[in-house]
């Protein structure tokens, strides 16, 4: 049985908006979103697969820190995915398109021990962060305000699990005994 498809909209396209923001100005302002898009899905993904194998004598407290943190990062993708369509854009899917438009690299599919699981996140929140504030002034300076005040929002959380996870790795947590 054939079953007809029709195309809304084409990925990597740009169409008029509900909000009137201007098309052109949606363009840049959809390649930087999908931009911290692909690199929170990205995060996501390593903070399910650390929730997944974590061990050790905290991996209890551990595990309820990856799975929130991992909740956020999801939540925090539909945020971004929604203002996409809202001005007229597309959002990416899929792994290759992740990879291919996340400013954040795989940390790939090996486990590695806590320590080095933890300093991983803490490099990958760092990027996004760092993403994350140049879209800010990016939104702003485009006259996007509505995104300039999403993109602060989502900051605020990601600095929040990098802190947490900083103290995670002070030296009085997780230190490797002799």
């Amino acid at each position: 049985m054939s079953q007809q498809r029709q195309v809304l909209q084409q990925a990597g396209t740009v169409e008029g908006n509900a909000v009137r923001f201007d098309t052109e100005k949606a363009e840049q302002m959809v390649e930087a979103l999908n931009a911290d898009l692909s690199a929170t899905y990205v995060l996501y993904h390593q903070l399910r697969k650390h929730h997944w194998s974590v061990t050790g004598a905290q991996a209890g407290e551990l595990r309820r820190f990856f799975g929130d943190a991992s909740y956020d990062a999801e939540r925090h993708a539909d945020v971004l995915a929604r203002r996409i369509g809202a001005i007229g854009g597309v959002p990416v899917s899929g792994p290759a398109a992740f990879e291919r438009h996340s400013p954040v690299p795989f940390e790939g599919e090996d486990v590695y021990d806590v320590r080095t699981s933890l300093e991983n996140d803490l490099e990958a929140y760092g990027d996004l962060i760092e993403s994350v504030s140049s879209h800010i002034e990016f939104a702003e300076s485009l006259g996007d305000h509505a995104t300039g005040t999403l993109l602060r929002d989502l900051l605020l959380d990601l600095e929040s699990r990098a802190h947490a996870i900083d103290g995670f790795l002070a030296h009085d947590s997780l230190t490797l005994w002799e």
